[in-house]
This record gives structure tokens, C-alpha cells and sequence, in this order.
């Protein structure tokens, strides 16, 4: 188990919280949708992508490795409203803000060696989100920021440190906690350019930035030790600290971001989802593993994803009046 542990910290981790840019859905294969009267651009990491088993099925052909699920919250969404909305989903696992913004991406799929080997990989490069952005969009939304604040390095290394100090203290805070603020700093200025790039494409466009769930309850004490289905060997001390000094300024940093553009606004998430995380009963978001062996990498489930829809579905109905 121990050997597994570590392995898992050394690449499961390196996928948790990843954005996602994708690629439109021209270039992606996807069946267009009907017609209808606005055009939305759905773009996004890994927790609006999907990505992982829990969040539905790959239904992409050919696959360009970007892991979109028929139940993450675009596809959800375009079920309940395709009547309304025109939906191209761009979002991509693995994206920072620049592969939103103005960086092509090299997706990974499934690709995780040697826990995971993908077939298909590698895959060919997509072009940055924002390419499927123009004149013509009315509504936009984004939810990206966790990679580029390098989530998963932090969350491996917490993995590496709890397991290393027997779940005592809080190892990871005492390393790394002096560089979190200029971690926040370069997600704020380089979401605040994103949006710029993303209002001068679409002038006349809504843009929905949206942000993360709870991944780690109020009370760590709801986390099990060295559980794989939850946060493995995170320290609870560590577990606190993710959630107060980083997921939710990470949140808040986004929300500050989304101020500064008059045609954006912020979809919260994460109150509603505040009794549904990795370490409550009835869960939204999947730990490391989703019993009894899928790996899941720290990502929202299917109900998580309908969670999202919801409020995202309002916000856009509000957009258009």
C-alpha cells in the first residue's frame, strides 16, 4: 500500500484540479448541435471538462484528449437548454489559464504511466480556447485557474510530506506556505488578462466565470487517514490549510478577477456544494480513487457536475434576460 501511496502522489496528483482548454468542437469531432437562436462557448479545465469515470463516458470520436464526459455540467446543460443555446465545449483537462487564453495545449487523456497508459496518447495539440470565441458569442463560460496556481504540485507534495510525518502537523503548510501568495498573484494577473482577451473577441458577450466546489470539508476530522477514496496521506492540519489559505482564495481571487469586467460575473459553487465534499457521505467530488479502482484524481462526480449545471443554467437564463 505504501508503495502504491507514493506512487499515486507521484502522478495521480499531478491531475487534481487540472483546467482544462479544449479544443472547438469542429476540430474535436463532436456531433454539432441543433440550431439555435445563442451561441455559447463552454470553456474550462478538468472540473468542467469531467475527465474522470465519475463524471460519465468519453463521447468524443476520434478522441483529441481532452476527456470531455457526457455528464460534466456543458453537456448536462445542453440537454436541459440546447433549445436555447448553441453549445461549442472547448474545455480540456490539464489547461492552465494561457491554454484558455492564448496557448495551445498538448492534452494527456488518460495517459498516466505507469499507473495508467493511454493508447491513443499523444495526442495532437489543440488551439487555445479562445480561438472558439468570436463576434458571434453571446454567452461564455470559463472555469479555469487551479493549474495555473499549480494545485497538484502542492497536493502531491502533500501527499509525499503526510506520508513522511505519519499524518502529524501539518508538513506541507510548513513547506510551502511562504510562496501561496505569489501563487494567488499570478492566477489573478493572468485571469484578468484572460478576460480582457475573452471581452475583446466577444464584445457583446456574457462571460460566466466559474468557480470551484468544496473539495475539503469545514472539519478535516471527517477525513480518514491514508484513505485513498478521500486525500491518502494528507495531514488533516494540511487538510485545513488547503482549504483556508489556498482553495478559498483561490475563489476569491477569481470573484476579485471577474469584478474587474464590467460583461462578466462569478458562478459560485462553492457554498452549495459546502456538505458535499470529498470527506462527506453523500459526496460531489471523488478523493484520489473511486472504489473499488478507478482513478479519479480529486475531480467532481456526476453530482457534483448537475450541482454546477444548476447554477450555471441560472446564470445563463439571467444573461439573456
Amino acid at each position: 500500500m505504501a508503495r502504491f501511496h507514493t506512487r499515486l502522489a507521484l502522478l495521480g496528483s499531478a491531475a487534481a484540479l487540472t483546467a482544462g482548454a479544449a479544443v472547438p468542437a469542429q476540430f474535436a469531432g463532436a456531433q454539432p448541435a441543433a440550431a439555435a437562436d445563442r451561441q455559447w462557448v463552454a470553456l474550462g479545465d478538468s472540473y468542467t471538462a469531467g475527465v474522470i469515470p465519475a463524471a460519465g463516458d468519453t463521447f468524443e470520436v476520434p478522441r483529441d484528449g481532452c476527456e470531455r464526459t457526457d455528464r460534466s455540467y456543458p453537456q448536462v446543460i445542453d440537454r436541459d437548454l440546447g433549445s436555447l443555446f448553441d453549445l461549442t465545449n472547448v474545455s480540456c483537462g490539464a489547461a492552465t489559464i494561457e491554454n484558455v487564453t492564448d496557448e495551445a495545449q498538448e492534452p494527456i487523456g488518460r495517459h498516466l504511466p505507469p499507473i495508467s497508459e493511454d493508447p491513443d496518447y499523444p495526442f495532437p495539440a489543440v488551439p487555445p480556447q479562445s480561438a472558439a470565441v468570436g463576434p458571434g458569442t453571446d454567452v461564455i463560460s470559463v472555469g479555469v485557474g487551479g493549474n495555473t496556481l499549480g494545485f497538484a504540485d502542492v497536493l502531491r507534495k502533500c501527499l509525499e510530506l503526510g506520508q513522511e510525518s505519519g499524518g502529524v502537523g501539518t508538513p506541507c503548510k510548513d513547506a510551502l506556505a511562504a510562496g501561496i501568495p505569489a501563487r494567488l498573484n499570478k492566477v489573478s494577473q493572468e485571469y484578468d488578462r484572460m478576460l480582457t482577451v475573452l471581452h475583446e473577441r466577444a464584445p457583446h458577450a456574457k462571460i460566466l466565470a466559474v468557480g470551484y466546489p468544496t473539495i475539503v470539508p469545514q472539519d478535516a476530522s471527517k477525513c480518514r487517514y491514508s484513505d485513498l477514496t478521500q486525500f491518502g496521506s494528507v495531514t488533516q492540519g494540511d487538510l485545513d490549510w488547503l482549504r483556508q489559505d489556498i482553495l478559498e482564495p483561490l475563489n476569491k481571487t477569481i470573484e476579485k478577477s471577474t469584478g474587474t469586467q464590467e460583461a462578466a460575473s462569478f458562478v459560485d459553487l462553492y457554498d452549495s456544494s459546502r456538505n458535499h465534499s470529498v470527506c462527506d457521505a453523500g459526496k460531489w467530488m471523488e478523493g484520489f480513487i473511486t472504489a473499488p479502482d478507478q482513478l479519479s484524481f480529486v475531480h467532481p462526480n456526476a453530482l457534483g457536475h448537475r450541482n454546477a449545471a444548476d447554477h450555471v443554467e441560472e446564470a445563463m437564463l439571467n444573461a439573456i434576460g
